[in-house]
């Protein structure tokens, strides 16, 4: 069943609020913090619809399943910033996110944009690797965390970056 990339309609909230969920949900996991997102991490998603800097949304519309995936378009003065790209995690795997990077990346041309930048989680190789083979292959930025709350570690991977090792 093809999917259609199209842009964000309101009609299509309830399913940009379920993966907005969804990843909050990941990022529990990933970092093993129940708390991430507060107790209505959906809430976030209606903050998300609110910014004054978001240039645009798209969704994939999958012909049986409806929206499975939403990727946004943040504006930085000539520059853009892709937040968020998600999709379903039973559509994960099959060009989805691909499409919608696609799709992004192309209004961000159509715009005149110089530059996107993506931030995807450390732990997420699986999102690293996708964005990577997308063709966001310039090291950017890094962000540093000085971990004051001593949580558990689970699923860690170092990395090492300009000979030094960082966890993830």
């Amino acid at each position: 069943m093809a999917v259609t990339i199209r842009s964000y309609r309101p009609g299509d909230h309830s399913a940009g609020r379920r993966l907005w969920v969804e990843l909050a949900e990941r990022h529990r996991v990933l970092y093993n913090d129940p708390g991430f997102g507060g107790a209505d991490p959906g809430a976030a998603f209606e903050d998300y619809l609110t910014r004054l800097d978001l240039s645009g949304m798209w969704v994939a519309d999958h012909g049986e399943d409806g929206v499975v995936g939403l990727v946004g378009l943040i504006m930085k003065g000539r520059a853009g910033e892709v937040e968020p790209v998600v999709v379903t995690e039973s559509r994960r795997g099959q060009g989805i996110g691909r499409a919608l990077l696609e799709h992004v990346a192309d209004e961000a041309r159509r715009r005149g944009l110089t530059s996107l930048t993506i931030s995807p989680e450390s732990r997420n190789v699986d999102a690293i690797r996708s964005l990577h083979a997308a063709g966001y292959d310039v090291l950017s930025a890094l962000q540093l965390t000085l971990d004051l709350g001593r949580r558990e570690q689970v699923g860690r991977q170092d990395i090492d970056i300009h000979e030094l090792r960082f966890k993830s």
